[in-house]
């Protein structure tokens, strides 16, 4: 048996972080890995596929040259080899120096391997046993596989295997429309692939409000993407002729098959149960306001706990752990207002409440609205599909909510994310004197026409 202060099982977001305050504390910290330092972020999810996203853009803004007054002779040639090599080397890049970072921490035992629980203190990993007071689960998810009838006999593609893919398919058909298979569609699209979608929502994205669902939909659908919604899937099966999937509204035939259809957390198999650690249905490991698990001493941070599903959101859980135990703060997840991003071009950053959600709170209103046609720097840059909106409480003059679908919307959604966190009426942001031309500068024009929402 080894003893350490704190073991932190999973090396994402939060995990090594985690393990760099505590051990300068001197307390001794053993992080188990079991496969991939970095998490889901480095090696499947942000790092690898904004870079496959800018090599997309670069091919689309080369098609588009002569929208500038630029000539350049000749075709644009995809070379998927160089493109996936390049997104690759991002991650191993990333992926070493976690590696690298807390192999060289002082009092930090790094341990490869499966971790499993053998009780509340105790973590088995191959032969060894390993205890401490303090034990952090930080294990994020992977993509769910649906129970749809012949789906397993064929080679799907998931977000893990695709970011690894060296070839174009000829006509890649996604499972599911929400944020992850967007970014997929619209790259392998600006690839060269023919893409189509199939949702069984009867739109994109439902989470969002419907204008912006709407509104993404024809940016895809312009760039020749087809979206099949309110379509149930059937079967899948492999044929001479490529992957046949058999929905309530036809056949689609494709070269391969991405399943995009959510994630689920990696908590079946790490023995959470001889610790006695809840979980919901979903799988989640259940957690309080300070990501404590109903077990004292162990706590969830990232993916696994089903609070966000992001990597700010993993760092936050972090911050938030470490504020707690180490600066004897009291810092709750219930204070995080969330905020993020669909990384199709253009962008939509969103923060806090939809329109929709806002509207069911019973508070009377105030709503802005601009297209960024009414942009000055997408104008200039000749990208101005989309819109801003934001959302207010008309008696606090506090936004509630604001999504940004446009050019730069991931980064200018920030000026409204600080105003919230700050707590303060929109009004503060108002009379800011913003850079031009920027597209933040228009959030306090926006702002200045806000109206009522009449019901």
């Amino acid at each position: 048996m080894k003893t350490f202060d704190a073991i932190i099982i999973g090396a994402g977001q939060a995990g090594p972080p985690l393990a760099g305050r505590l051990t300068a504390t001197g307390e001794s910290v053993c992080l188990i890995e079991r496969k991939y330092f970095g998490g889901t972020c480095v090696n499947t999810g942000c790092m690898p596929t904004k870079a496959l996203v800018a090599s997309a853009y670069a091919a689309h803004l080369a098609r588009r040259t002569g929208d500038y007054g630029v000539t350049i002779e000749g075709n644009i040639f995809i070379n998927m080899e160089k493109v996936m090599a390049r997104s690759h080397q991002v991650t191993l890049n990333a992926r070493s120096g976690v590696e690298e970072w807390l192999k060289g921490m002082e009092t930090c035992t790094v341990v490869e391997g499966h971790a499993r629980f053998e009780s509340p203190t105790t973590i088995r990993v191959g032969d060894d046993r390993l205890t401490a007071p303090k034990i952090f689960l930080n294990v994020g998810a992977r993509a769910i596989v649906p129970g749809i009838p012949g789906l397993k006999d064929v080679p799907y593609l998931t977000n893990s295997s695709i970011v690894t893919l060296d070839r174009v398919p000829e006509h890649l058909i996604i499972l599911g429309g929400s944020y992850i298979g967007l970014e997929f569609a619209q790259m392998y699209r600006r690839f060269g692939a023919q893409v189509t979608i199939i949702e069984k929502g009867e739109r994109l994205i439902v989470r969002e409000d419907a204008d912006i669902s709407d509104a993404i939909r024809k940016i895809l659908e312009e760039e020749d993407i087809a979206i099949h919604t309110g379509a149930d899937i059937l079967n899948v099966s492999q044929e001479a002729g490529g992957i046949t999937v058999q929905t309530t509204g036809g056949e689609i035939t494709g070269s391969d098959v991405l399943v995009a259809t959510g994630r689920t957390p990696n908590t079946g198999d790490l023995g959470l149960e001889d610790a006695g650690i809840e979980l919901d249905e979903r799988g989640y490991v259940k957690v309080g306001d300070d990501l404590q698990t109903n077990v004292p001493g162990i706590w969830a941070m990232g993916d696994c706990n089903g609070k966000g599903a992001f990597t700010h959101t993993a760092y936050n859980d972090f911050e938030i752990i470490a504020a707690n135990l180490l600066d004897g703060q009291s810092r709750k997840v219930s204070d995080r207002i969330l905020g993020y991003a669909l990384y199709i071009d253009p962008p939509l950053g969103r923060v806090g409440l939809t329109q929709a959600q806002a509207e069911k709170t019973g508070r009377p209103l105030l709503v802005g609205h601009r297209p960024m046609t009414r942009v000055g720097r997408a104008t200039e840059k000749g990208e101005t599909k989309g819109f801003m909106k934001i959302v207010a409480d008309a008696e606090t003059k506090k936004i509630l909510g604001a999504a940004i679908l446009g050019t730069s919307g991931d980064e200018a959604i920030h000026g409204i994310l600080d105003i919230m966190n700050a707590d303060v009426a929109f009004s503060e942001l108002q009379w800011a004197v913003p850079i031009h031309p920027t597209v933040s500068e228009l959030l306090p024009t926006l702002l200045n026409e806000m109206t009522p929402l009449n019901r």
